[in-house]
């Protein structure tokens, strides 16, 4: 029976592997036992894949207070500007308020203020 897939000489086996890099072979157990418990509880260096967990959470860091910082100013601005619409919108409101209840005011002082004034005038004459 003929494997599913040809052998391909160009691939590596693992033993061709581990020849030429002697620091990716295995430690014989009579090894592990001869060295101080030190040397076996060393610090790991970080493997290649915990080095891009590390990039991928300082950029996603970085990028997310960048965004955080233009995120607060566009929204402080764009609260500014509708903040002085309404209250622009309020004051012109309120103050046509204020003035046409000052003009009914006035009007009804100052036609009271003549009709007493015209009817001491006409006790006078009497």
């Amino acid at each position: 029976m003929s494997p599913a897939h040809p052998f391909d000489a160009s691939i590596p086996v693992l033993t061709e592997v581990f020849d030429d890099h002697p620091a990716l072979a295995p430690v014989a157990v009579a090894d592990a036992v001869a060295l101080p418990l030190a040397a076996t509880v060393a610090e790991p260096a970080l493997a290649p894949a915990d080095e891009w967990d590390m990039l991928q959470q300082q950029l996603s860091e970085r990028i997310l207070r960048q965004l955080q910082s233009r995120v607060d100013f566009v929204l402080e601005q764009r609260i500014k500007d509708s903040m002085e619409e309404v209250l622009g919108q309020a004051l012109r409101g309120l103050t046509a308020e204020i003035r046409h209840g000052l003009h009914d005011t006035l009007s009804k002082i100052v036609s009271r203020a003549v009709a007493q004034e015209l009817t001491h005038l006409q006790a006078q004459k009497k």
